[in-house]
């Protein structure tokens, strides 16, 4: 009994060191994601400086393939044979760019291009893979506990080293403050929005975001409704504020892209009742 206090005070030094540890990996990716948003915060206004996306159009076309139910899926095996030479080429021209001469469209289709493609190479990397949170590739004590690459610093821009985590959460969200960065951007699961069979450009940003609204929205994936129950991907629960802070917010945002059926059955909705995600890998069917 004597050693009770002692095994007591031992625990909490360990616990304090925990907290400590966890803030300090914290508030190193906090500044790693704030220096790469230094490099988004100001665009090139009436700029007409246009990225070179056709590698990854062009490999998108060939190996995303969209299934009976809506689901674009990946030929990861025929991707990482004939592509993935050239998709590391892709990846290295974009972090060439100085992404401060471009104008604010451009810039996010830049970042979304750049995630994507980078998702898809560290699948490749370590295909075959059930799921993307089977990779680690570090990142810290939160990517030890939550899995997947997305923590890990895996790509240098203008001198900065960053992590797929960092343009989501760190640019994309917080600066352009649009709910459809949500469907840009794919972590090569089945429960995500689709990896689109082209590239982001500029000049089309606002079609194709709307584009790919629609397309989750109105797949059971995005949201589904069984009974009377709604049953909605997990993303609208953990990014709810970004759909405006709560299930009446979530429920405006899917009415606004829903297709005339799901929206006449979306009216009598007040709440959500459940949501979902399937982690698996978006690999095709063989």
């Amino acid at each position: 009994m004597q050693r009770i206090p002692e095994a007591i005070g031992v625990r909490n030094r360990i616990s304090v060191v925990i907290r400590a540890i966890c803030f300090f990996v914290f508030m190193s990716g906090a500044a790693t994601a704030a220096e790469l948003v230094d490099l988004f915060r100001d665009a090139a206004a009436g700029a007409h400086i246009r990225v070179d996306h056709s590698i990854w159009d062009r490999l998108l076309q060939t190996y995303v393939k969209p299934d009976a139910n809506g689901l674009n899926r990946v030929d990861y095996f025929a991707f990482r044979e004939g592509g993935h030479a050239e998709l590391k080429q892709y990846l290295a021209q974009l972090q060439a760019v100085d992404p401060r001469i471009l104008d604010r469209a451009e810039q996010f289709a830049y970042l979304a291009n750049l995630y994507n493609a980078k998702t898809i190479d560290i699948v490749l990397d370590h295909y075959p893979v059930s799921s993307i949170k089977n990779i680690s590739l570090g990142g810290g004590l939160f990517a030890a506990f939550t899995g997947g690459p997305w923590k890990a610093k895996v790509l240098t821009l203008q001198g900065v080293e960053f992590s797929l985590d960092d343009i989501e959460h760190g640019v994309l969200r917080p600066l352009f403050k649009d709910a459809r960065a949500h469907y840009s951007v794919n972590c090569a699961s089945v429960g995500c929005p689709n990896l689109h069979a082209h590239a982001f450009t500029g000049g089309k940003l606002d079609a194709q975001l709307d584009a790919a609204a629609r397309a989750y929205v109105n797949n059971p994936r995005g949201a589904s409704l069984t009974r009377g129950k709604l049953v909605v991907s997990s993303i609208y629960e953990w990014f709810k504020a970004d759909f405006g802070g709560s299930d009446q917010g979530v429920l405006a945002h899917l009415r606004k892209y829903a297709a005339p059926d799901l929206k006449a059955k979306l009216d009598g909705v007040k709440t959500i009742s459940d949501n979902r995600y399937d982690w698996s890998l978006n690999d095709v069917e063989r």
